[in-house]
């Protein structure tokens, strides 16, 4: 048994797959397999590239063109349905439009005034769609798939590696986990949880035997202007950084689920995050602004 690794980049961030395994060839064969899963994700969900159905669907916006979709992101336009409604409005696709008023390399905060002309944008309640096709109704939205898709990517590579037979690996793009089995001698994978105003330090080590494991905060393209903090994740209600949690992992059975979860206890306020995290039944960790920690995660 042979411990292969294999590091890339893709979606924006340092991807790397584990396998424990005893032929090269075959696990060289099932590490390419699922790399290009992940790349194809990346190039069919990608806002930053023009012939991506997310930009196919984004120019049609405000047009009379109906989208054809597949059935893959049919699915994914259904689990973001799902959160839209368990979470009340804040965990909406549509949102990405804010992007246009914050840059996180700029040092400056958007004015109000910028907020309020895209705020009217942020609504899905108005997008068309069903399992053939979609269409945005006014000029200006936008739809982003980034709050899922890397999660998705994590659970998609990991089933592929399953389809080689490989019976003990970790998926890990940028933070977004998925686990194939224990490692080969028997010991769960043993991942670290950053602490969220240390980059280089480890707040917990989780063990984790199968599933996955996402983590989302405001440490991430992150402004700091007169000793306050802006986080990337912004309100769909408001068009400001959340100003709730510091931090928030969760394990789950798909890392897709597991990364959900974690963004909507991002969006929620603090006290509102927390019972909501308890009531879920998933192993959680929330990290407040004092830096206290809450959930069943247990530090080490």
């Amino acid at each position: 048994m042979q411990r292969f690794e294999h590091r890339f980049s893709a979606m924006g961030g340092p991807c790397r797959f584990l396998l424990d395994h005893a032929d090269e060839g075959h696990s060289l064969a099932a590490i390419a397999a699922a790399e290009s899963e992940v790349r194809r994700l990346e190039q069919k969900y990608s806002r930053y590239l023009d012939d991506s159905i997310t930009s196919q669907i984004n120019r049609a916006a405000g047009t009379s063109d109906i989208v054809a979709i597949d059935s893959e992101t049919a699915g994914l336009l259904s689990y973001a349905d799902t959160l839209w409604q368990q979470s009340a409005g804040l965990f909406d696709l549509t949102a990405g439009v804010l992007r246009q008023a914050w840059n996180f390399k700029s040092g400056k905060l958007p004015s109000q005034a910028q907020l309020d002309e895209l705020l009217p944008l942020i609504a899905w309640e108005q997008v068309r769609w069903d399992r053939d096709s979609i269409c945005l109704p006014v000029t200006g939205m936008e739809i982003d798939f980034g709050g899922c898709v890397k999660e998705y990517a994590s659970d998609s590579a990991a089933a592929i590696l399953r389809s080689h037979a490989i019976e003990h690996g970790l998926v890990n793009l940028a933070g977004d986990i998925a686990v194939i089995g224990k490692q080969a001698d028997g010991q769960a994978w043993q991942i670290s949880i950053r602490h969220p105003r240390h980059d280089s330090h480890a707040i917990a080590l989780v063990s984790l035997p199968a599933g996955g494991l996402a983590s989302s905060g405001d440490y991430e393209r992150c402004i700091e202007i007169d000793g306050q903090r802006y986080s990337h994740i912004l309100n769909p209600e408001t068009g400001w950084p959340v100003d709730g949690l510091a931090a928030v992992s969760v394990i789950a059975d798909q890392c897709l689920v597991a990364g959900s979860t974690a963004t909507i206890g991002m969006l929620k306020p603090r006290d509102q995050a927390l019972s909501w995290l308890e009531e879920l039944g998933l192993a959680w960790l929330a990290i407040d602004a004092d830096l206290q920690c809450h959930g069943t995660i247990k530090l080490h």
